[in-house]
């Protein structure tokens, strides 16, 4: 059974993936202080935050502008160049919603591939870099090939969410090419990249608001 996500329920999305992000600011932020500049979590913690107090105003908005409105927010309240990465990602998916209602199996596909491309331009990174990309294009790909297999929404969900988890688990081995574990003697390796761990704390939000979706059709 598809899904189909209108503007009202990104927006609960939103709040889902704030309170688990918001949920789990000291390890993030360990892990962030390990390799990084300790802020990552602040960061988007305060980009999320900023989203649900806007919540009753973005969800009387068209999908389109409801995603290029998140994005000038991201880019605007988060720090870093997390806020440049996530507003463009957002602002790029705006134009795959053009004139949609709702975002269904193959849409939501869509937004997630332009949002992995605009990240890879915009910061200039690909996967095996030590970044979000690690999370968030094994899940793209995995995406693709359930659609492609025709697989039921659930299970969709469930293999998009194990993809960008074990993406995430992944960066531990990897050597950071970008960022300030790049100039690390060990660059990073042993360590979780703290942005990839929570871009997939989002997928893993979205595939299983997703999947609760199809089965109430």
């Amino acid at each position: 059974m598809d899904f189909s996500l209108r503007s009202r329920d990104y927006v609960e999305y939103i709040k889902r993936a704030y309170e688990l992000i918001h949920s789990r600011g000291d390890y993030i932020t360990e892990l962030d202080s390990a390799t990084g500049d300790g802020d990552h979590w602040t960061n988007l913690n305060m980009g999320f935050e900023s989203l649900v107090q806007q919540a009753e105003r973005l969800e009387e908005m068209e999908l389109s502008e409801q995603f290029r409105e998140i994005g000038r927010i991201m880019m605007s309240v988060i720090g870093g160049s997390s806020g440049i990465l996530y507003g463009s990602a957002y602002i790029a998916a705006s134009k795959t919603l053009e004139g949609k209602e709702k975002i269904g199996e193959e849409t939501l596909y869509e937004v997630l591939l332009s949002m992995r491309d605009a990240i890879i331009s915009r910061g200039q990174a690909k996967e095996g870099d030590k970044t979000m990309i690690d999370s968030l294009a094994p899940a793209v790909k995995k995406y693709k090939e359930c659609l492609d297999r025709q697989e039921d929404a659930e299970l969709l969900c469930e293999k998009v969410k194990k993809a960008a988890e074990e993406g995430a688990e992944n960066t531990k081995k990897m050597e950071a090419v970008r960022g300030r574990a790049s100039y690390q003697a060990d660059r990073g390796l042993g360590h979780l990249d703290p942005g990839a761990v929570t871009m997939s704390y989002q997928l893993v939000t979205l595939m299983d608001f997703a999947a609760e979706k199809s089965r109430e059709k």
